[in-house]
């Protein structure tokens, strides 16, 4: 639980669619996995499968309203909303929960302000609900969070035994103020401690991925941290996933990769990149620990939190991690073997507009056969599809599927795709061209199908194409041109549009299939020179905290950022962000020109290495090395002329992310 930027300070700081058939087999991997074997795990029978639970960190930190009263009204929660007859289990207390001194014994002692029947008691309402308690410190000689309570270095068996003796079951060790203490020793010794109590007590070790401890930790916990902090944003989950999914050979029962706690509800995402969240933290068997405050949590959070079919394969009792099977574009395919032969796919699309990501049963490790069942666990419906698996995703979505080959196919209706041909952008009241698809990708053929779009109040929305088949073999599309106009007037930004279509199957059975996207009204950028900071952009996805206009990135929080500064220059414009991030622009073909003083930020020491790219219309056409800390900052220059989206592009360096804010310091557009 450590700050993304600093190791001496506290952090922190969809709608599912139609799956579709057709497709080129997967591309190789862009991520290598390190496939080095994992020693062997625990022999206690715990974790055989990922925790479920509740940590209250992402929600509260150390804000008053953590205490008994909260603890006890999450486990309430658990029971009366499903939650635990979904296979969650686990409430578990993060920091803050004791006083910052030892007692004359050497003691922990609970902050009676905020627990004032103590912890057993709190474990015993727990338990008494059937659900168990966790608990955290650090292996440290102070815990993490800036008031700096009491760690557990030098004090990992009375600490253990008090923990025992209260009833806890489930232990997050921490890595701050560790004194230099070797990590592998520091995180064994409690391990030991802990066995010595008795009792079984699931161990998560959260030493932040420092150490490579998936190299190492599988016969020391359950449980290891493989990055830094997660945050509430976009761009912190996917810098995340990408750091977690290559890891997938040292997971498994008893032994799992942790890439932090779920963010779903807090508010800083969508509710389809929440949706997306939670499937990728499935595909991978992570750990899935609820990190927002289910009191005041919307039917939204509790529908995904709550989705069985996804949490089951989670839970899969074979404890395989998803792998990458491709990757190229932002356009993701991650397949899980299941116990019971079945493949679990996530196509997942990181981009920021609809794309079509495909892969083939074979691809995933399905043997051959005349046809195979696909179940959409966001849909909860199943199809028959005749061997390949693909679906247009949504900008930051994710389907998932369930595939199987399955000789009774016959009674399912076949798996139909809607697709669009690009990214919808609009100037008002001028006319733009959009192509639709559909698609039949079953084994049997779709009868009667018809395609229509809707779009907001007041917009023309007109087929300039033929809008229904009598049917669609396997295989076959029908194409359907469209011409869409926002009204004069309109303001930019991103407006709701539908595609449905509807189809029977040979049965007679009627199948209506939804696909919602977005329409982005633009507007041209201005002619002659201007500060990206002061333009709109389409979107931004940041590393920590939003992207900031005209001062650095700061901290999580929008508006925080200070005057940019690299190499001790200010500088009045630009932007500020952290990385892995992402900023695109509409510029609308007219445009020639991008450049910037580049490099990272002074206000966060000497950590950070970043590097700076620039893409046009997908073709990256500039990009600087590594650029540290120590460094002056670097002009960069990237000719755009002609293209209609220009993205803006920050990753880690290739070092992992640590202190890694980023300036596009005195950045321009010249059109």
């Amino acid at each position: 639980m450590r700050h993304p930027h600093t190791r001496t300070t506290r952090r922190r700081m969809v709608t599912a669619l139609t799956v579709l058939l057709l497709a080129a087999p997967g591309t190789a991997p862009a991520l290598a996995s390190d496939d080095r074997p994992a020693s062997p795990a625990l022999a206690d029978g715990l974790a055989l499968t990922p925790p479920m639970g509740f940590n209250n960190w992402n929600s509260t930190q150390c804000r008053a309203e953590f205490n008994e009263s909260m603890v006890k009204g999450i486990a309430d929660i658990f029971v009366d909303k499903g939650l635990k007859d979904a296979g969650y289990q686990y409430v578990n207390l993060d920091d803050c929960w004791a006083l910052p001194d030892r007692d004359a014994d050497g003691k922990l002692v609970p902050d009676p302000a905020r627990f004032p029947n103590g912890i057993k008691a709190v474990a015993d309402y727990v338990h008494a609900k059937g659900l168990k308690l966790g608990i955290y410190t650090s292996a440290g000689t102070k815990t993490c969070s800036n008031i700096g309570f009491p760690g557990a270095l030098g004090h990992e068996y009375s600490d253990a035994r008090q923990f025992a003796d209260w009833g806890v079951d489930y232990l997050k060790y921490d890595n701050c103020n560790n004194q230099g203490v070797d990590a592998k020793s520091r995180y064994t010794t409690m391990r030991d401690a802990l066995r010595a109590t008795g009792r079984p007590i699931v161990y998560s070790i959260c030493e932040w991925g420092q150490n490579k401890p998936w190299e190492w930790a599988s016969d020391v916990g359950h449980l290891w941290r493989t990055t830094g902090d997660i945050s509430d944003s976009w761009g912190s989950m996917l810098s995340i996933l990408k750091q977690n999914l290559p890891l997938a050979p040292h997971a498994g029962p008893g032994h799992w990769n942790d890439p932090d706690m779920l963010e779903v509800g807090n508010g800083g995402m969508t509710d389809t990149e929440y949706r997306s969240h939670f499937s990728m933290w499935s595909v991978m068997a992570a750990p899935l620990l609820i990190g927002s405050d289910l009191r005041t949590a919307s039917a939204e959070t509790f529908e995904i939190l709550g989705n069985k079919e996804v949490i089951a394969v989670d839970q899969d009792p074979l404890g395989k991690q998803g792998s990458v099977v491709s990757s190229e574009g932002g356009r993701w395919v991650v397949a899980k073997e299941m116990k019971d032969g079945s493949r679990t796919v996530a196509l997942f699309n990181e981009s920021g507009s609809p794309q079509r990501i495909a892969t083939t049963a074979a691809a995933v490790g399905l043997p051959a056969a005349d046809a195979y069942t696909l179940r959409d666990l966001w849909q909860h419906r199943t199809y028959n599809a005749a061997g390949t698996i693909s679906a247009t995703v949504p900008a930051h979505g994710t389907v998932l599927v369930r595939v199987t080959a399955e000789r009774k196919w016959q009674q399912y209706p076949p798996a139909v795709e809607l697709g669009l041909e690009g990214s919808l952008l609009v100037q008002a009241a001028a006319p733009a061209a959009l192509t639709t698809t559909v698609t039949d990708l079953g084994r049997s053929p779709a009868r009667q199908v018809s395609v229509r779009l809707s779009g907001p109040e007041g917009w023309s929305v007109r087929a300039t194409s033929p809008t229904s088949a009598a049917a669609l073999p396997t295989g076959r599309s029908l194409h359907t041109s469209w011409s869409v106009t926002a009204p004069q007037g309109t303001p930019t930004g991103s407006y709701d549009l539908t595609l449905k279509a509807s189809y029977r199957s040979p049965s007679g059975l009627r199948v209506e299939t939804v696909l919602p996207f977005d329409a982005t009204v633009v507007v041209p950028p201005p002619s002659g020179t201007s500060g990206l900071g002061d333009l709109p952009w389409l979107s931004a996805a940041n590393g920590y905290g939003p992207a900031e206009r005209n001062t650095s990135n700061g901290e999580s929080a929008a508006g925080d950022g200070h005057p940019i500064t690299i190499g001790g220059v200010v500088y009045a414009k630009g932007l500020g962000v952290h990385a892995e991030s992402s900023v695109e622009y509409y510029t609308g073909g007219s445009c020639e020109t991008v450049t910037a003083q580049v490099g990272v930020d002074d206000e966060k020491g000497a950590n950070g290495t970043v590097a700076f790219e620039v893409w046009a219309d997908g073709t990256k056409v500039a990009s600087t090395g590594v650029l540290t800390n120590a460094m002056p900052a670097q002009p960069l220059t990237a000719d755009v002329t002609g293209a209609r989206l220009v993205r803006l592009v920050v990753t880690d360096g290739g070092d992992g992310i640590d202190s890694d804010h980023a300036d596009w310091a005195d950045a321009q557009l010249s059109c």
